[in-house]
């Protein structure tokens, strides 16, 4: 799994210098694959339940699962979320960024490090002898007070031999709730926020997920294993690890 969180990481180093104004989101998606490819890696996305891509790429109001697209160029001032499941040798690792095009107002480099910084709230209860419902407390609980909303129909999860597994990991939630952690599980914990209200609606092609009143999102998320003390993330790129090592 580490080798496989490794290629993920990969995959932002090389594709994140790319993402500048007047690139296409299928631009993003197919740089993004090659890596994957290059480096003896499958994409689990690509085909499931006929997803026609192999990475998610979400731009703006579009919180989750947006299909790579030529007709959708980015724009100075948009952020785009790039998510990012990779399988290796059998063994899978899900991650996804929030980047910043061009130049972004204060308020939206707000939101995107907000919920980058939930994510690192979150995984300080992953220990064992915790829960579930400590990592989704503590998620909720930083992003309430930073005045944003976490979504509520769609949650992080196990991950191993399969992209999504057992356990789910919701962004809300109750302390000492849900499943007990243990050495050796493995997680995809992933704050998905909104600006506004906390409602969403799915588009019509059956995957795109967007704020239901059309303000900004975003999401954050990280591959971890459960260690004897705490937890190791091994989905960071090089620069991150350099930061929160």
């Amino acid at each position: 799994m580490k080798n496989a969180g490794k290629l993920v990481a990969k995959v932002f180093e090389t594709v994140g210098p790319m993402i500048k104004p007047g690139v296409s989101t299928y631009e993003i998606n197919e740089a993004a694959e090659r890596v994957i490819y290059d480096g003896g890696g499958t994409c689990p996305c690509k085909g499931y339940y006929d997803y026609p891509a192999g990475t998610c790429v979400s731009v703006n109001d579009t919180l989750i699962h947006g299909i790579p697209s030529k007709k959708i160029i980015l724009q100075d001032g948009d952020i785009v979320s790039l998510d990012v499941v990779a399988c290796l040798n059998g063994y899978c690792a899900d991650a996804t960024r929030t980047f910043l095009v061009g130049t972004c107002k204060e308020s939206v480099k707000k939101l995107v490090e907000v919920c980058k910084n939930a994510f690192f709230a979150g995984i300080k209860q992953a220990k064992p002898g915790n829960r579930v419902g400590d990592i989704s407390a503590a998620i909720q609980t930083y992003v309430e007070a930073s005045g944003y909303h976490v979504a509520r129909d769609f949650a992080g999860h196990g991950i191993g031999k399969n992209m999504h597994e057992d356990p789910s990991v919701p962004n809300y939630g109750n302390p000492g709730s849900g499943a007990l952690l243990q050495k050796g599980m493995a997680l995809a914990v992933e704050p998905m926020i909104l600006e506004g209200h906390a409602q969403t609606r799915v588009l019509g092609d059956g995957w795109t997920v967007k704020s239901k009143d059309g303000k900004l999102t975003c999401h954050y998320e990280n591959t971890i294993i459960i260690t004897e003390e705490g937890c190791e993330i091994i989905t960071l790129t090089i620069g991150e690890e350099q930061i929160n090592g």
